[in-house]
């Protein structure tokens, strides 16, 4: 499997700091190679979008494929990658939900998205009501914890 990215991250955090990513702002920039600003049509009129990203600072070596801490933090059980959102994964994927503040040519400007600036964004798609969670949510409590500064 290849992808190629289909945007970059402009702007916004330099460094992935794990807090506050709620009030930041940046830009996804379409690669003006292979889009046009047609491909964003009708963007604008969702308040939300999903982002699929790269991690590519992380080193193949930082990769984790079995059980860990989250953040390291000793007092939180020992969960599996795939029980954590943390970015040492396998294939080095990120996706997130952030706010459309406007979409002007090829960029599509954003708060709140934890990506840094120059991540390779691999897709984008409008966030829809629909495909949120059905049902009732549940999460253990290092999780909650984990999050309640992270936006």
């Amino acid at each position: 499997m290849q992808s190629e990215p289909v945007a970059v991250v402009v702007g916004g955090r330099a460094e992935a700091v794990d807090d506050d990513w709620g009030r930041e702002t940046a830009v996804i920039r379409l690669d003006s190679g292979r889009f046009g600003p047609e491909a964003l049509y009708g963007l604008a009129d969702f308040s939300h979008l999903e982002v699929v990203y790269h991690f590519d600072r992380v080193p193949v070596e930082k990769i984790e494929t079995g059980a860990r801490h989250p953040r390291g933090n000793a007092d939180w059980p020992l969960v599996g990658i795939f029980a954590q959102r943390g970015k040492n994964r396998p294939n080095r994927l990120g996706v997130s939900r952030c706010r459309i503040l406007k979409v002007d040519g090829l960029d599509v400007h954003v708060e709140g998205l934890d990506a840094v600036d120059g991540t390779p964004v691999l897709d984008l798609k409008p966030y829809m009501a629909e495909f949120g969670p059905r049902g009732a949510l549940r999460q253990p409590e290092w999780a909650t914890a984990l999050m309640r500064d992270y936006y």
